[in-house]
């Protein structure tokens, strides 16, 4: 059996063309961790990250609308919040799915530090759009209060812009090796994790960005030495050509020839490129690790070599 690490997709918490209410979210997480339970009971040892992005949108969207009533709190502390909710979703639903396959075991969720470097070149060219989208005027006008950028998206208007930067280092592994020692499922390292950089005094500082929670799932794999990466997505393989009429899934291919695909442009940056490159990292950490890009309704039969696209350190036929 196998230590996974599985990152749950955003579509594993909302569907597209839902609102997002927590009846709507408890009820996404709770068909998701169905899945989730089905490997546990099959033996293998499962670490669950997830993505927030709504979520921290919302939290945003209430910083907003309520900035004349009480102060609003900075990213990182929604980040945190964000870990915190959904993290006791999964308990919920965890927990009961496993109840029905007659297991007991603690689901744990950690509200889990990423640490990044203070010298990271995105703190320079801040990319990553959060929240709303506001009016030219009004988003210029936000800018001169608070020292925050934004820029242009399009015909929809402005948005706000953070930087992105690496994932170094998962500050609470300690704690997360402990909680799996004791016998728990954990939960941890939500949204790509808090960021915080390390100041030269050894303290750690919570800063205003977004960690890609694919390249944090990919780290926190790594660090807890797990066999298996699954990243559960709402499509059922990588795809080469995607949205063409010579659209093809990969289903078997190397780290090697997946950075050959994915430099020559074949995955959007701000969709399946994260996935791939998070793929492409955690397959070429160690001899015989291995990466699968799955539907999230695929997650058994993925684990079993019968779906997803499956990413390895050494080249293997389409």
């Amino acid at each position: 059996m196998a230590r996974i690490v599985v990152a749950l997709g955003g579509n594993a918490i909302i569907q597209a063309g839902q609102r997002g209410t927590a009846e709507e979210q408890q009820a996404n997480v709770d068909r998701s961790c169905q899945l989730l339970a089905d490997l546990i009971a099959q033996g293998h040892e499962v670490i669950i990250t997830h993505g927030n992005g709504p979520q921290v949108g919302n939290l945003l969207l209430k910083n907003e609308l309520a900035r004349d009533v009480v102060p609003a709190v900075p990213l990182h502390w929604c980040v945190a919040q964000t870990q915190a909710t959904i993290g006791f979703m999964i308990q919920q639903a965890l927990g009961a799915a496993l109840a029905q396959r007659g297991i007991s075991r603690v689901v744990a969720a950690l509200v889990t530090r990423t640490e990044v470097s203070a010298d990271d070149p995105a703190w320079q060219n801040p990319t990553k759009p959060i929240g709303l989208f506001y009016p030219e005027e009004r988003a210029r006008a936000i800018m001169a209060e608070t020292g925050q950028t934004w820029r242009p998206q399009g015909a929809r208007g402005w948005r706000r812009v953070v930087p992105s930067p690496e994932p170094i280092a998962i500050v609470d592994r300690p704690a997360i090796e402990a909680l799996i020692g004791d016998g728990a499922i954990v939960v941890a390292c939500g949204g790509g994790g808090v960021p915080v950089v390390r100041d030269p005094d050894g303290r750690y500082r919570g800063v205003e960005a977004v960690i890609d929670k694919d390249l944090a799932a990919a780290l926190l794999a790594h660090e807890l030495d797990a066999d298996l990466l699954l990243i559960l997505t709402d499509v059922p393989a990588v795809m080469l050509d995607y949205g063409t009429p010579n659209a093809r899934p990969l289903h078997n291919v190397s780290a090697s020839e997946l950075a050959a695909y994915h430099a020559a442009g074949q995955f959007a940056a701000g969709s399946m490129g994260p996935k791939v490159e998070a793929a492409i990292r955690f397959s070429r950490s160690r001899p015989g690790r291995r990466a699968i890009i799955a539907a999230l309704d695929d997650a058994v039969a993925a684990v079993a070599g019968q779906a997803g696209t499956h990413v390895t350190d050494t080249p293997s036929p389409h």
